[in-house]
Protein backbone atom coordinates (compact mmCIF):
# COMPACT_ATOMS: atom_id res chain seq x y z
CA UNK A 1 0.00 0.00 0.00
CA UNK A 2 1.47 3.41 -0.93
CA UNK A 3 2.07 6.09 1.67
CA UNK A 4 -1.23 7.78 2.43
CA UNK A 5 -1.06 11.59 2.18
CA UNK A 6 -3.94 11.89 4.61
CA UNK A 7 -1.57 11.53 7.58
CA UNK A 8 0.35 14.67 6.71
CA UNK A 9 -2.90 16.52 6.01
CA UNK A 10 -4.24 15.62 9.46
CA UNK A 11 -0.99 16.49 11.22
CA UNK A 12 -1.06 19.93 9.62
CA UNK A 13 -4.74 20.73 10.16
CA UNK A 14 -5.35 19.20 13.59
CA UNK A 15 -3.41 21.83 15.59
CA UNK A 16 -5.63 24.47 13.96
CA UNK A 17 -8.71 22.62 15.19
CA UNK A 18 -7.25 22.23 18.67
CA UNK A 19 -6.50 25.95 18.67
CA UNK A 20 -10.23 26.69 18.46
CA UNK A 21 -10.52 25.46 22.04
CA UNK A 22 -7.30 26.97 23.38
CA UNK A 23 -9.12 29.14 25.96
CA UNK A 24 -10.33 26.10 27.88
CA UNK A 25 -8.40 25.14 31.01
CA UNK A 26 -6.10 22.18 30.62
CA UNK A 27 -7.51 18.88 31.86
CA UNK A 28 -4.21 17.07 32.25
CA UNK A 29 -5.79 14.05 30.60
CA UNK A 30 -2.74 13.10 28.57
CA UNK A 31 -2.87 9.52 27.29
CA UNK A 32 -0.87 7.02 29.29
CA UNK A 33 0.30 3.58 28.38
CA UNK A 34 1.53 4.56 24.90
CA UNK A 35 3.74 1.47 24.74
CA UNK A 36 0.74 -0.78 25.37
CA UNK A 37 -1.33 1.04 22.75
CA UNK A 38 1.52 0.79 20.26
CA UNK A 39 1.65 -2.96 20.76
CA UNK A 40 -2.11 -3.29 20.25
CA UNK A 41 -1.99 -1.21 17.07
CA UNK A 42 0.87 -3.32 15.76
CA UNK A 43 -1.37 -6.33 16.27
CA UNK A 44 -4.20 -4.57 14.46
CA UNK A 45 -1.93 -3.74 11.51
CA UNK A 46 -0.89 -7.36 11.10
CA UNK A 47 -4.41 -8.75 11.39
CA UNK A 48 -5.82 -6.12 8.99
CA UNK A 49 -3.45 -7.53 6.38
CA UNK A 50 -5.87 -10.46 6.13
CA UNK A 51 -7.92 -8.50 3.61
CA UNK A 52 -8.18 -8.16 -0.14
CA UNK A 53 -6.29 -5.12 -1.47
CA UNK A 54 -9.43 -3.02 -1.89
CA UNK A 55 -7.40 0.13 -2.57
CA UNK A 56 -5.51 -1.34 -5.56
CA UNK A 57 -6.62 -1.35 -9.24
CA UNK A 58 -6.07 -5.12 -9.34
CA UNK A 59 -9.00 -5.39 -6.96
CA UNK A 60 -12.00 -5.28 -9.31
CA UNK A 61 -14.44 -7.56 -7.54
CA UNK A 62 -16.94 -5.84 -5.27
CA UNK A 63 -18.00 -2.20 -4.95
CA UNK A 64 -14.99 -1.08 -2.94
CA UNK A 65 -13.57 2.35 -3.71
CA UNK A 66 -10.95 3.97 -1.47
CA UNK A 67 -12.00 7.26 0.14
CA UNK A 68 -10.32 10.39 -1.15
CA UNK A 69 -7.40 11.52 1.05
CA UNK A 70 -9.28 14.68 2.00
CA UNK A 71 -12.25 12.56 3.11
CA UNK A 72 -10.00 10.47 5.36
CA UNK A 73 -8.35 13.57 6.79
CA UNK A 74 -11.63 15.41 7.38
CA UNK A 75 -13.20 12.30 8.91
CA UNK A 76 -10.26 11.95 11.30
CA UNK A 77 -10.62 15.60 12.32
CA UNK A 78 -14.33 15.08 12.84
CA UNK A 79 -13.63 12.06 15.01
CA UNK A 80 -11.33 14.18 17.15
CA UNK A 81 -14.46 15.88 18.51
CA UNK A 82 -16.80 12.95 17.73
CA UNK A 83 -19.94 15.06 17.08
CA UNK A 84 -23.41 13.50 16.91
CA UNK A 85 -25.55 14.88 14.09
CA UNK A 86 -28.79 13.96 15.77
CA UNK A 87 -29.14 17.47 17.14
CA UNK A 88 -27.40 20.83 16.98
CA UNK A 89 -26.56 20.30 20.65
CA UNK A 90 -24.40 17.33 19.74
CA UNK A 91 -23.08 18.45 16.35
CA UNK A 92 -23.54 22.13 15.61
CA UNK A 93 -20.85 22.64 12.96
CA UNK A 94 -21.08 19.13 11.51
CA UNK A 95 -24.87 19.42 11.15
CA UNK A 96 -24.41 22.50 9.00
CA UNK A 97 -21.79 20.66 6.95
CA UNK A 98 -24.40 17.95 6.40
CA UNK A 99 -27.13 20.34 5.31
CA UNK A 100 -24.80 22.02 2.80
CA UNK A 101 -23.37 18.76 1.45
CA UNK A 102 -26.81 17.17 1.02
CA UNK A 103 -28.08 20.31 -0.72
CA UNK A 104 -25.28 19.96 -3.29
CA UNK A 105 -26.23 16.33 -3.93
CA UNK A 106 -29.87 17.37 -4.38
CA UNK A 107 -28.75 20.11 -6.77
CA UNK A 108 -26.95 17.49 -8.87
CA UNK A 109 -30.41 16.02 -9.52
CA UNK A 110 -31.93 19.42 -10.22
CA UNK A 111 -33.66 19.84 -6.84
CA UNK A 112 -33.58 23.08 -4.87
CA UNK A 113 -36.51 22.65 -2.47
CA UNK A 114 -36.15 19.21 -0.91
CA UNK A 115 -35.92 17.27 2.33
CA UNK A 116 -32.84 15.12 2.80
CA UNK A 117 -30.12 13.90 5.09
CA UNK A 118 -27.30 11.41 5.44
CA UNK A 119 -27.78 7.87 6.71
CA UNK A 120 -25.60 4.95 7.71
CA UNK A 121 -25.83 3.58 4.17
CA UNK A 122 -28.14 2.77 1.30
CA UNK A 123 -30.16 0.20 3.24
CA UNK A 124 -31.30 2.71 5.86
CA UNK A 125 -31.79 5.38 3.18
CA UNK A 126 -34.05 3.04 1.17
CA UNK A 127 -35.87 2.04 4.35
CA UNK A 128 -36.74 5.67 5.06
CA UNK A 129 -37.92 6.23 1.48
CA UNK A 130 -40.18 3.16 1.56
CA UNK A 131 -41.39 4.05 5.06
CA UNK A 132 -42.60 7.43 3.78
CA UNK A 133 -44.03 5.75 0.67
CA UNK A 134 -46.00 3.37 2.89
CA UNK A 135 -47.40 6.31 4.86
CA UNK A 136 -48.53 8.01 1.65
CA UNK A 137 -49.81 4.84 -0.04
CA UNK A 138 -51.10 2.72 2.87
CA UNK A 139 -52.04 -0.82 1.98
CA UNK A 140 -50.43 -0.56 -1.45
CA UNK A 141 -47.76 -2.86 -2.84
CA UNK A 142 -44.11 -2.05 -3.52
CA UNK A 143 -42.50 -3.40 -6.69
CA UNK A 144 -38.92 -3.44 -7.97
CA UNK A 145 -37.17 -5.21 -10.81
CA UNK A 146 -36.01 -8.81 -10.47
CA UNK A 147 -32.44 -7.46 -10.64
CA UNK A 148 -33.00 -4.81 -7.94
CA UNK A 149 -31.16 -5.10 -4.62
CA UNK A 150 -32.63 -7.68 -2.25
CA UNK A 151 -32.91 -4.99 0.41
CA UNK A 152 -36.21 -3.75 -1.07
CA UNK A 153 -38.06 -7.00 -0.47
CA UNK A 154 -36.49 -7.28 2.97
CA UNK A 155 -37.35 -3.69 3.91
CA UNK A 156 -40.91 -4.14 2.65
CA UNK A 157 -41.26 -7.15 4.96
CA UNK A 158 -39.93 -5.15 7.91
CA UNK A 159 -42.41 -2.34 7.18
CA UNK A 160 -45.31 -4.73 6.66
CA UNK A 161 -45.68 -3.79 3.00
CA UNK A 162 -46.53 -6.29 0.29
CA UNK A 163 -43.73 -6.66 -2.29
CA UNK A 164 -43.40 -8.24 -5.70
CA UNK A 165 -40.71 -8.34 -8.38
CA UNK A 166 -41.09 -7.19 -11.99
CA UNK A 167 -39.46 -9.09 -14.84
CA UNK A 168 -36.49 -7.66 -16.72
CA UNK A 169 -35.53 -7.33 -20.36
CA UNK A 170 -32.50 -8.86 -22.05
CA UNK A 171 -30.20 -6.26 -20.47
CA UNK A 172 -31.42 -6.74 -16.92
CA UNK A 173 -33.56 -3.58 -16.86
CA UNK A 174 -37.12 -3.44 -15.55
CA UNK A 175 -39.49 -4.46 -18.34
CA UNK A 176 -42.00 -1.61 -18.75
CA UNK A 177 -44.64 -3.92 -20.26
CA UNK A 178 -44.33 -6.35 -17.36
CA UNK A 179 -44.64 -3.41 -14.97
CA UNK A 180 -47.80 -2.16 -16.67
CA UNK A 181 -49.28 -5.63 -16.42
CA UNK A 182 -48.94 -5.41 -12.63
CA UNK A 183 -50.07 -1.78 -12.51
CA UNK A 184 -53.44 -2.69 -14.03
CA UNK A 185 -54.39 -4.29 -10.71
CA UNK A 186 -54.40 -0.80 -9.11
CA UNK A 187 -52.71 -2.38 -6.08
CA UNK A 188 -49.24 -0.83 -6.52
CA UNK A 189 -48.36 2.24 -4.50
CA UNK A 190 -44.61 2.52 -5.13
CA UNK A 191 -42.33 1.53 -7.99
CA UNK A 192 -38.65 1.28 -7.10
CA UNK A 193 -36.59 2.27 -10.15
CA UNK A 194 -32.96 1.22 -9.94
CA UNK A 195 -30.44 3.38 -11.76
CA UNK A 196 -27.44 1.09 -11.52
CA UNK A 197 -28.20 -2.37 -10.13
CA UNK A 198 -25.45 -3.68 -7.88
CA UNK A 199 -25.27 -7.02 -9.68
CA UNK A 200 -24.88 -6.00 -13.31
CA UNK A 201 -25.08 -2.20 -13.38
CA UNK A 202 -28.43 -2.14 -15.21
CA UNK A 203 -30.27 1.19 -15.52
CA UNK A 204 -34.07 0.85 -15.41
CA UNK A 205 -36.00 2.88 -18.05
CA UNK A 206 -37.16 5.70 -15.80
CA UNK A 207 -38.40 7.72 -18.77
CA UNK A 208 -40.82 4.93 -19.74
CA UNK A 209 -41.94 4.40 -16.14
CA UNK A 210 -42.72 8.11 -15.77
CA UNK A 211 -45.12 7.81 -18.71
CA UNK A 212 -46.87 4.98 -16.88
CA UNK A 213 -47.21 7.22 -13.82
CA UNK A 214 -49.32 9.56 -15.95
CA UNK A 215 -51.72 6.68 -16.51
CA UNK A 216 -51.61 4.98 -13.11
CA UNK A 217 -51.34 6.47 -9.63
CA UNK A 218 -48.08 5.46 -7.91
CA UNK A 219 -44.96 6.93 -6.35
CA UNK A 220 -41.53 6.56 -7.94
CA UNK A 221 -38.58 5.91 -5.68
CA UNK A 222 -35.21 5.89 -7.44
CA UNK A 223 -32.58 3.66 -5.90
CA UNK A 224 -29.43 5.26 -7.29
CA UNK A 225 -27.28 4.09 -4.38
CA UNK A 226 -24.64 2.88 -6.82
CA UNK A 227 -25.29 4.84 -10.00
CA UNK A 228 -26.49 8.24 -8.80
CA UNK A 229 -23.30 10.18 -9.47
CA UNK A 230 -23.34 9.07 -13.13
CA UNK A 231 -25.93 11.81 -13.61
CA UNK A 232 -22.87 14.03 -14.14
CA UNK A 233 -21.92 12.11 -17.30
CA UNK A 234 -25.12 12.66 -19.27
CA UNK A 235 -24.41 14.51 -22.48
CA UNK A 236 -20.63 14.03 -22.35
CA UNK A 237 -19.00 12.57 -25.49
CA UNK A 238 -15.99 10.97 -23.75
CA UNK A 239 -16.85 8.49 -21.03
CA UNK A 240 -20.51 9.39 -21.41
CA UNK A 241 -23.49 7.09 -20.99
CA UNK A 242 -25.52 5.11 -23.52
CA UNK A 243 -28.75 6.54 -24.89
CA UNK A 244 -30.99 4.54 -22.58
CA UNK A 245 -29.02 5.41 -19.45
CA UNK A 246 -28.85 9.07 -20.47
CA UNK A 247 -32.63 9.24 -20.93
CA UNK A 248 -33.14 7.69 -17.50
CA UNK A 249 -30.74 10.02 -15.68
CA UNK A 250 -32.03 13.06 -17.54
CA UNK A 251 -35.42 12.70 -15.86
CA UNK A 252 -34.29 11.58 -12.40
CA UNK A 253 -35.48 14.90 -10.98
CA UNK A 254 -39.09 13.83 -11.61
CA UNK A 255 -38.88 11.07 -9.00
CA UNK A 256 -40.57 11.38 -5.61
CA UNK A 257 -37.51 10.22 -3.69
CA UNK A 258 -33.90 9.35 -4.46
CA UNK A 259 -31.21 7.40 -2.64
CA UNK A 260 -27.50 7.74 -3.41
CA UNK A 261 -24.50 6.35 -1.52
CA UNK A 262 -21.54 8.74 -1.14
CA UNK A 263 -19.56 5.78 0.24
CA UNK A 264 -19.64 4.20 -3.20
CA UNK A 265 -18.73 6.59 -6.01
CA UNK A 266 -18.74 9.64 -3.72
CA UNK A 267 -15.25 8.85 -2.35
CA UNK A 268 -16.41 8.56 1.28
CA UNK A 269 -15.61 6.10 4.08
CA UNK A 270 -18.29 3.62 5.11
CA UNK A 271 -21.02 4.24 6.05
CA UNK A 272 -22.46 7.22 4.30
CA UNK A 273 -25.79 7.04 2.47
CA UNK A 274 -28.18 9.82 1.51
CA UNK A 275 -31.95 9.95 1.10
CA UNK A 276 -33.75 12.82 -0.65
CA UNK A 277 -37.46 13.64 -0.91
CA UNK A 278 -38.76 16.01 -3.57
CA UNK A 279 -41.58 17.20 -1.31
CA UNK A 280 -40.23 18.72 1.93
CA UNK A 281 -43.69 18.29 3.42
CA UNK A 282 -43.05 14.59 4.08
CA UNK A 283 -41.00 15.76 7.06
CA UNK A 284 -44.15 15.77 9.18
CA UNK A 285 -44.03 11.96 9.25
CA UNK A 286 -40.82 12.20 11.28
CA UNK A 287 -42.22 14.60 13.87
CA UNK A 288 -41.47 13.67 17.46
CA UNK A 289 -40.64 15.38 20.74
CA UNK A 290 -37.47 15.02 22.76
CA UNK A 291 -37.33 16.41 26.29
CA UNK A 292 -33.58 16.96 26.33
CA UNK A 293 -31.83 16.99 22.94
CA UNK A 294 -33.39 19.97 21.13
CA UNK A 295 -32.88 22.86 23.48
CA UNK A 296 -29.93 24.93 22.26
CA UNK A 297 -31.41 26.19 18.98
CA UNK A 298 -34.76 26.92 17.38
CA UNK A 299 -33.30 25.79 14.03
CA UNK A 300 -34.26 22.43 12.54
CA UNK A 301 -32.30 19.60 14.11
CA UNK A 302 -31.46 16.75 11.72
CA UNK A 303 -32.76 14.26 14.25
CA UNK A 304 -36.23 15.71 13.62
CA UNK A 305 -36.19 14.48 9.99
CA UNK A 306 -34.40 11.13 10.35
CA UNK A 307 -35.30 7.70 11.65
CA UNK A 308 -31.79 7.15 13.00
CA UNK A 309 -30.99 8.86 16.27
CA UNK A 310 -27.25 8.98 16.97
CA UNK A 311 -25.53 9.77 13.67
CA UNK A 312 -21.79 10.31 12.99
CA UNK A 313 -21.02 13.97 12.40
CA UNK A 314 -17.60 12.97 11.09
CA UNK A 315 -19.25 11.50 7.97
CA UNK A 316 -20.79 14.89 7.17
CA UNK A 317 -17.48 16.67 7.71
CA UNK A 318 -15.73 14.29 5.30
CA UNK A 319 -18.44 14.59 2.64
CA UNK A 320 -18.54 18.39 2.80
CA UNK A 321 -14.74 18.64 2.54
CA UNK A 322 -14.65 16.29 -0.46
CA UNK A 323 -17.36 18.19 -2.31
CA UNK A 324 -15.68 21.49 -1.51
CA UNK A 325 -12.50 20.18 -3.16
CA UNK A 326 -14.30 18.31 -5.96
CA UNK A 327 -17.66 19.99 -6.71
CA UNK A 328 -20.41 17.87 -8.23
CA UNK A 329 -20.32 19.62 -11.59
CA UNK A 330 -20.63 18.14 -15.08
CA UNK A 331 -17.25 18.44 -16.77
CA UNK A 332 -15.44 18.92 -13.45
CA UNK A 333 -12.63 16.85 -11.97
CA UNK A 334 -15.02 14.60 -10.05
CA UNK A 335 -17.09 13.90 -13.18
CA UNK A 336 -13.93 13.28 -15.17
CA UNK A 337 -12.85 10.57 -12.73
CA UNK A 338 -16.24 8.87 -13.17
CA UNK A 339 -15.78 9.03 -16.92
CA UNK A 340 -12.49 7.16 -16.57
CA UNK A 341 -14.29 4.34 -14.76
CA UNK A 342 -16.81 4.11 -17.57
CA UNK A 343 -14.09 4.11 -20.23
CA UNK A 344 -12.21 1.36 -18.40
CA UNK A 345 -15.32 -0.83 -18.40
CA UNK A 346 -15.89 -0.26 -22.11
CA UNK A 347 -12.28 -1.11 -22.95
CA UNK A 348 -12.37 -4.35 -20.99
CA UNK A 349 -15.73 -5.16 -22.58
CA UNK A 350 -14.19 -4.80 -26.05
CA UNK A 351 -11.47 -7.29 -25.14
CA UNK A 352 -13.92 -9.78 -23.66
CA UNK A 353 -16.34 -9.80 -26.57
CA UNK A 354 -13.54 -10.38 -29.09
CA UNK A 355 -12.24 -13.44 -27.18
CA UNK A 356 -13.90 -16.73 -28.14
CA UNK A 357 -13.39 -18.16 -24.65
CA UNK A 358 -15.96 -15.78 -23.17
CA UNK A 359 -19.58 -14.78 -23.66
CA UNK A 360 -20.48 -11.21 -22.68
CA UNK A 361 -24.04 -10.49 -21.66
CA UNK A 362 -24.24 -6.93 -23.00
CA UNK A 363 -22.33 -3.67 -23.15
CA UNK A 364 -22.05 -2.19 -19.64
CA UNK A 365 -24.30 0.77 -18.90
CA UNK A 366 -22.09 2.09 -16.09
CA UNK A 367 -18.78 0.51 -14.99
CA UNK A 368 -19.87 -3.02 -14.03
CA UNK A 369 -19.13 -5.94 -16.38
CA UNK A 370 -20.50 -9.50 -16.37
CA UNK A 371 -19.47 -12.37 -18.61
CA UNK A 372 -19.74 -16.12 -18.90
CA UNK A 373 -17.30 -18.79 -20.08
CA UNK A 374 -17.74 -20.90 -23.21
CA UNK A 375 -18.31 -24.60 -22.48
CA UNK A 376 -20.24 -27.66 -23.63
CA UNK A 377 -22.79 -27.20 -20.85
CA UNK A 378 -24.05 -24.64 -18.36
CA UNK A 379 -22.69 -26.68 -15.47
CA UNK A 380 -19.25 -26.81 -17.06
CA UNK A 381 -19.36 -23.07 -17.81
CA UNK A 382 -20.09 -22.37 -14.14
CA UNK A 383 -17.23 -24.62 -13.04
CA UNK A 384 -14.85 -22.89 -15.46
CA UNK A 385 -15.89 -19.46 -14.16
CA UNK A 386 -14.98 -20.58 -10.64
CA UNK A 387 -11.62 -21.91 -11.86
CA UNK A 388 -10.77 -18.65 -13.67
CA UNK A 389 -11.79 -16.70 -10.56
CA UNK A 390 -9.38 -18.79 -8.46
CA UNK A 391 -6.53 -18.60 -10.98
CA UNK A 392 -6.89 -14.82 -11.31
CA UNK A 393 -6.80 -14.41 -7.53
CA UNK A 394 -3.56 -16.40 -7.39
CA UNK A 395 -2.15 -13.78 -9.75
CA UNK A 396 -3.43 -10.95 -7.50
CA UNK A 397 -6.35 -10.04 -9.78
CA UNK A 398 -9.50 -10.13 -7.67
CA UNK A 399 -12.80 -10.47 -9.53
CA UNK A 400 -16.25 -11.51 -8.32
CA UNK A 401 -18.68 -14.32 -9.09
CA UNK A 402 -22.37 -13.75 -9.70
CA UNK A 403 -25.32 -16.05 -10.37
CA UNK A 404 -27.24 -14.76 -13.40
CA UNK A 405 -30.27 -15.81 -15.44
CA UNK A 406 -29.33 -17.44 -18.74
CA UNK A 407 -31.78 -15.25 -20.62
CA UNK A 408 -29.38 -12.31 -20.19
CA UNK A 409 -27.07 -14.05 -22.68
CA UNK A 410 -27.55 -14.95 -26.37
CA UNK A 411 -29.80 -18.02 -26.58
CA UNK A 412 -27.20 -20.15 -28.40
CA UNK A 413 -24.36 -19.50 -25.92
CA UNK A 414 -24.53 -22.99 -24.33
CA UNK A 415 -26.11 -26.10 -25.90
CA UNK A 416 -28.22 -27.03 -22.88
CA UNK A 417 -29.25 -23.49 -21.87
CA UNK A 418 -32.87 -23.29 -20.68
CA UNK A 419 -34.88 -20.02 -20.49
CA UNK A 420 -35.43 -20.24 -16.74
CA UNK A 421 -31.95 -21.44 -15.81
CA UNK A 422 -29.07 -19.66 -14.12
CA UNK A 423 -25.31 -19.98 -14.16
CA UNK A 424 -22.22 -18.74 -12.37
CA UNK A 425 -20.56 -15.85 -14.20
CA UNK A 426 -17.57 -13.58 -13.68
CA UNK A 427 -18.04 -9.96 -12.72
CA UNK A 428 -15.82 -6.92 -12.39
CA UNK A 429 -16.47 -3.47 -10.95
CA UNK A 430 -14.06 -0.94 -12.49
CA UNK A 431 -14.98 1.91 -10.16
CA UNK A 432 -11.50 3.31 -9.53
CA UNK A 433 -10.36 5.95 -12.04
CA UNK A 434 -6.95 4.23 -12.02
CA UNK A 435 -8.57 1.20 -13.61
CA UNK A 436 -8.35 2.94 -16.99
CA UNK A 437 -4.55 2.82 -16.78
CA UNK A 438 -4.63 -0.83 -15.72
CA UNK A 439 -6.97 -2.32 -18.32
CA UNK A 440 -4.08 -3.88 -20.29
CA UNK A 441 -2.58 -5.38 -17.13
CA UNK A 442 -5.98 -6.67 -15.96
CA UNK A 443 -6.70 -8.22 -19.34
CA UNK A 444 -3.26 -9.83 -19.48
CA UNK A 445 -3.73 -11.49 -16.09
CA UNK A 446 -7.30 -12.53 -16.88
CA UNK A 447 -6.25 -14.05 -20.19
CA UNK A 448 -3.41 -16.03 -18.61
CA UNK A 449 -5.65 -17.16 -15.78
CA UNK A 450 -8.23 -18.39 -18.30
CA UNK A 451 -5.54 -20.20 -20.28
CA UNK A 452 -4.38 -22.15 -17.24
CA UNK A 453 -7.88 -22.72 -15.83
CA UNK A 454 -9.27 -24.05 -19.10
CA UNK A 455 -6.44 -26.57 -19.53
Amino acid sequence: MPDDPFLSLVNEALPRLQGQFATLPLTGANPEGLDAMQAVLADVAVRMGDNYPYFHPLYAGQMMKPPHPIARAAYAMGMWLNPNNHSLDGGRASSRFEVEAVAEIASMFGWTGHLGHLTGGGTVANLEALWVAGKLRPGKRVVASAQAHYTHSRISAVLGLEFSAVGVDGRGRMDAEALEHQLRSQEIGTVVVTLGTTGIGAVDPLDQILKLREKYDFRIHVDAAYGGYFKLLTGLPAGGLSGGATRAFDCIGEADSIVVDPHKHGLQPYGCGCVLFHDPGVGHFYKHDSPYTYFSSAELHLGEITLECSRPGAAAVALWATQRLLPLAAGGEFAESLGRCRQAALQLYDRLRSDTRFVVAFEPELDILVWGVKAASVEEASRRAQSIFDEAARRDLHLALVQLPLNLFPSDSWPDASPGGTMTCLRSVLMKPEHLDWVDRIWGILSEAAKDALV
